[in-house]
């Protein structure tokens, strides 16, 4: 297909606001506060945030510079720049993407499902026992295969009249939802001592070696990149785009709902006294003690709990979203398929994998952990060396647009010396663990 055909975002926000709803998903919502809490407080924050500037803001200007200087997705726009050999590259970046949301959006199905109960019949009365039952089986392929029609009916639409559409309600929707559901959380009794939970100032252990890689891989994971979901955005840009800029309100956003959450959620849970639900499992926060918050509340707690799975939902949609479009923009360009033949195609090739997810959470974490761990993480690092030592003369491709900015050469060197160095740190602390869980798995322990 050619590059004077493809279609481009009609406006800067609808961009923005897709870019930020690739980046933020089920992950801020619990993954990042969780982490927050138990790793430091607000130590760990700061560790995130200095992560984010040396790691993820780099790698994310590589993606928006690649996407953004092809005008194609992820296989076309790594061969474009480097050639056939690095056609690999981009391929990982689709598998990424294929393999991340074929679980994902089982995840995303039990929101769903959650938000639809919350609605129609009320929240459970047993939550730890509803969660069991409805996590696993033929409930979660249904509410995987709901959440997966959603998805391909908005990315059929095209990106202006599908994910632009979506994502300029959507966004605007989960920052209400978020703050509104935080200030009220304000003013419940003990709120102070969830707040003293989530930002505890633990320096002893700010800097040890667990800490520092949960800070490293959430600054990675938590602004979608290694996936090629930023790349293919960009590719859908105007050449006179600001990419710094973009890149800075894409994490600010970013970062500012995940923060949100945490003030949403500790003071709910240490309010109705629950903290016990949360040790040793994100999911137990998500879906066991926040409905047990809300059954708590009374009435009032029905419609909190109701607000709080929208907000999920939303979050959880806007990335699927850009999860499918990095499989369908590949099978567009590569295979010159029309979008409606990409979406169907590839959407129940992703539902059917998924399957594996919905019946079994052993294989949902091990999948979770292949990606995250080792895909996303390698493929970042790989884009890292490419943009770094490969592509030509980069650094008049991300200035088009933005021009008089004095730090680009800076954000070469980062990703030549300090990504690939802490990509991987992370990455050889991490894959030991993958390995042993995937064996676990396989001998059936």
């Amino acid at each position: 297909m050619a590059t004077a055909a493809r279609e481009h975002w009609n406006s800067r926000f609808g961009f923005v606001a897709a870019a930020v709803g690739s980046a933020v998903g089920l992950g801020n919502m619990w993954r990042f506060s969780y982490l927050t809490a138990e790793k430091g407080g607000a130590a760990f924050v700061g560790l995130y945030l200095l992560f984010t500037a040396a790691v993820g803001l780099p790698v994310m200007l590589a993606e928006l510079t690649i996407g953004r200087g092809s005008g194609k997705s992820p296989i076309l726009a790594l061969a474009h720049y480097g050639g056939a050999r690095w056609k690999a590259l981009g391929g990982l970046f689709v598998a990424t993407g294929f393999l991340i949301l074929s679980y994902y959006s089982v995840i995303a199905g039990w929101t769903l499902r959650y938000a639809g109960e919350a609605l129609i019949i009320g929240l459970p009365a047993d939550p730890g026992a509803h969660f069991g039952e409805i996590s696993q089986g033929f409930g979660a392929f249904l509410f995987h295969l709901a959440f997966m029609g959603l998805t391909m009916g908005i990315v059929a639409g095209g990106v202006t009249k599908g994910i632009e559409r979506v994502s300029v309600v959507a966004m605007p929707l989960l920052f209400v939802l978020v703050c509104g559901i935080a200030l009220y959380a304000a003013t419940l009794d003990g709120a102070g001592a969830g707040y003293a939970y989530y930002l505890n100032a633990d320096l002893d252990n700010a800097f040890s070696m667990d800490v520092l890689v949960a800070a490293a891989g959430q600054a990675f994971f938590s602004l979608s990149l290694g996936m090629g979901a930023m790349l293919t955005f960009a590719s859908y840009l105007q050449r006179d785009s600001n990419l710094p800029n973009e890149s800075l309100i894409i994490a600010s956003a970013d970062f500012g709902v995940a923060f949100l959450a945490g003030l949403m959620v500790f003071p709910i849970i240490f309010a109705l006294g629950l903290s016990a639900d949360i040790s040793g499992s994100t999911l137990g926060a998500l879906f066991v003690a926040l409905p047990k918050a809300f059954i708590n509340m009374g009435g009032i707690g029905r419609l909190i709990g109701l607000l709080f799975f929208l907000a999920l939902v939303v979050g959880a949609l806007t990335s699927a979203i850009s999860l499918l479009e990095v499989v369908v923009s590949a099978a567009v360009d590569g295979l010159e398929w029309t979008r409606e033949k990409a979406v169907i195609v590839m959407g129940l090739m992703i539902s059917m994998l998924g399957a594996a997810s919905a019946w079994s959470l052993n294989i949902l974490d091990v999948m979770d952990q292949i990606a995250n761990n080792i895909f996303l993480l390698g493929g970042g690092l790989a884009l890292s060396i490419f943009v770094g030592w490969v592509m030509d003369d980069p650094l008049a491709e991300v200035a088009e647009g933005a021009s008089g900015v004095r730090w680009f050469f800076a954000w070469r060197q980062l990703l030549r010396w300090v990504v690939p160095a802490v990509l991987v740190f992370v990455l050889y602390h991490s894959v030991p663990t993958t390995v042993a869980n995937i064996g676990m798995l396989w001998r059936g322990e």
